[in-house]
């Protein structure tokens, strides 16, 4: 086993994907942090050195808006909760916009938990089964004495490798990248957890301040579990599909409906139970509304769990019985 996995590692470093996801990672994150830095030099010209002064100025512009006909009910759902979120940070005498390279890294990771990070991770998965029916090397890998399911578990283990380490890797780039623009530190600024919602109202007996290093490191693992479900799909995706482009375009289409469904499908309560509708994990720990009502973080990582045991069970089941040589 170890060196069937130790040999789809070097076949997934030949492909060059990962290297891929870093140049994009590179090249996209100081476009983020300088624009992060524009925003917050415009505020600091407009609101000068008082954070107060800010959060209160957001306050009001929120809190105008519901009286606004133009506005969604939806809307004003949503900025109901935030005001009453950012006065609770008002209260405790916390900045929840501190600039600083920890708070630009959880900003980050918390928008791109349920979209950019799944992105990149299929772009990683979604073809380690099927570009080798393409190229024809696994009808020379299958012709060894070892059997099939040994084969796909190896496949299976790398992905879960690098899987890992890109979440590490888009953790420490977009830490030592917006460090050079806001400084490195901030680890032990507390950020508030806990919010309970209901409808528009926000049961604050919960709240609790954590350091940002630990929310860090929450929100890292909620986001590995994401990406491990994301990858276990595209796999699956590239046992049944023999296309690699095929494979790519299906995992894309469906993570990029999921993101779309998000904002749209709080009608339709039956969407809750799709995966990709549940993986804004980050977004309970923010205290950021469900897409649908009835979502909580236990119920998103129970669906979550479902899909990938059986796109497990699909993957195995197909690729030890399928005809590969035709």
């Amino acid at each position: 086993m170890l060196l069937l996995i130790k040999n789809e590692t070097i076949k997934m470093i030949r492909k060059k994907r990962f290297y891929v996801v870093l140049l994009v990672l590179l090249v996209l994150v100081p476009l983020f942090a300088y624009a992060q830095l524009r925003e917050s030099e415009s505020k600091r010209e407009k609101f000068g050195t008082d954070w107060r002064r800010e959060v209160q100025q957001a306050i009001t512009d929120n809190q105008n808006s519901l009286g606004s006909d133009r506005v969604p009910e939806e809307w004003k759902k949503y900025r109901k909760i935030y005001i009453q979120q950012l006065k609770y940070y008002l209260e405790h005498d916390v900045n929840p916009a501190q600039p600083g390279g920890v708070s630009f890294t959880r900003e980050f990771l918390n928008n791109a938990a349920s979209l950019f990070i799944p992105l990149l991770i299929m772009g990683i998965g979604s073809d380690i089964v099927s570009s080798e029916r393409t190229m024809g090397t696994v009808k020379m890998l299958l012709t060894r004495p070892i059997r099939r399911w040994k084969v796909l578990l190896s496949k299976l283990i790398t992905l879960l490798m690098f899987v890992s380490l890109t979440v590490v890797c888009t953790v420490i780039i977009c830490y030592l990248i917006s460090g050079l623009f806001f400084g490195y530190g901030g680890f032990n600024m507390p950020v508030f957890t806990g919010f309970q919602l209901n409808g528009s109202e926000v049961d604050m007996s919960t709240v609790h301040g954590v350091p940002q290093w630990k929310y860090l490191l929450m929100q890292t693992g909620l986001i590995w579990f994401v990406g491990i479900v994301v990858a276990i799909l595209a796999f699956m995706v590239s046992v049944l599909v023999r296309s690699t482009a095929a494979s790519i375009v299906i995992m894309m289409a469906a993570l990029i409906a999921g993101s779309i469904l998000s904002n749209m499908a709080s009608a339709w309560t039956s969407a809750k139970y799709l995966f990709m509708v549940n993986l804004g994990l980050t977004n309970y720990l923010a205290g950021t509304p469900a897409p649908i009502e009835g979502m909580t973080l236990g119920f998103s990582l129970a669906v979550l769990s479902i899909w990938g045991a059986c796109s497990l069970v699909v993957s195995f089941l197909v690729f030890t019985k399928q005809d590969i040589l035709n």
